[in-house]
């Protein structure tokens, strides 16, 4: 019998030293230790309950960017972006420097809210944690041990990135992905560059929505035109067709603009694409120069055509 009682300690023992191992979202290079009864989410990298309006969501970004991003906290800046400071807190974990906010959320939907961010040695870990209603979510210790137990891992294949989005590229029209941001994006395009200025090399970007979305109508194209606008890569945007319709039974809508790339004024033309499905969509954005529009426009069609939506 004690024997028996021994060999279960052991096995719960063993368990809890499990369960207390890191979990990193597909692709992601950035793990935890998730809450009870958090599970890694289909719609972001990270973690949710939605049964507890919580979330903690995971990017990654270079290592250059920590400096930026801590300096850029500031109690002013955060209240201007609807967080109420409430803690801040210097930190060491595994030895890489780190920094810890938590306060209140004072935009129209209410809660609290937690901003890490880590520096590695080739990236930069930015996790960001809610729980949205009152305090009968998970509390501040929870939380902050949650988002304490982060760790990085080495570098992870492109094909495994790609894996994990919540899309299939069929066709890539000749272009070859470059890199894949928060889980939801790729980034594609054609020549020997991965870092690309003043669209010397055509770009293309896949992205989708990381929550559904109810637009009809009028307020697709009011969508469409908006997102297009708030691209920080363009200016002077001058639209030449804006179009809404149906196709493959997924209500599309398609803008061609000509526009100015943002650093250098260069004349650039955009075509931008999103599909509609289930409440949930898929945004293609590609730029090249004026004089190869004819060449990359249509194969910036023809992959956005051959995507399959795992909504």
């Amino acid at each position: 019998m004690k024997l028996a009682a021994a060999a279960l300690g052991l096995l719960l023992s063993l368990q809890a030293a499990l369960a207390a191992e890191p979990i990193y979202p597909p692709a992601s290079r950035v793990g935890l230790v998730p809450l009870e009864d958090m599970v890694p989410s289909k719609r972001f990298t990270g973690f949710e309950n939605p049964q507890k309006a919580a979330a903690i969501t995971i990017t990654e970004l270079p290592a250059q960017a920590y400096e930026q991003i801590v300096s850029g906290m500031t109690k002013d800046s955060l209240r201007r972006q609807g967080l109420d400071v409430t803690a801040r807190e210097q930190l060491k974990i595994q030895g890489k420097s780190g920094l810890l906010i938590s306060g209140a959320m004072t935009g129209p939907i209410k809660g609290r809210k937690w901003v890490l961010a880590l520096k590695g040695s080739d990236l930069t870990a930015l996790l960001v944690a809610q729980v949205e209603g009152g305090d009968d979510g998970y509390s501040e210790q929870e939380m902050r041990t949650a988002l304490k137990s982060v760790a990085l891992r080495g570098p992870v294949t492109l094909e495994e990135q790609m894996s994990a989005l919540p899309f299939r590229v069929r066709d890539q029209a000749g272009f070859r992905p470059v890199r894949v941001t928060s889980g939801n994006s790729v980034l594609f395009t054609e020549g020997p560059k991965d870092t690309i200025k003043a669209v010397e090399q055509p770009i293309l970007i896949l992205a989708a929505s990381q929550a559904p979305i109810a637009l009809n109508g009028d307020r697709r194209d009011q969508f469409a035109q908006a997102a297009l606008n708030s691209n920080q890569m363009l200016k002077d945007v001058t639209i030449e067709r804006s179009e809404s319709f149906r196709l493959q039974g997924q209500d599309w809508h398609e803008i061609v603009a000509r526009a100015k790339d943002g650093a250098t004024g260069e004349p650039i033309v955009v075509m931008q694409t999103i599909r509609f499905d289930s409440g949930r969509y898929v945004r293609m954005v590609g730029l090249t120069r004026v004089a190869d529009r004819q060449t990359y426009l249509p194969r910036f069609r023809q992959m956005i055509d051959k995507v399959e939506l795992d909504f």
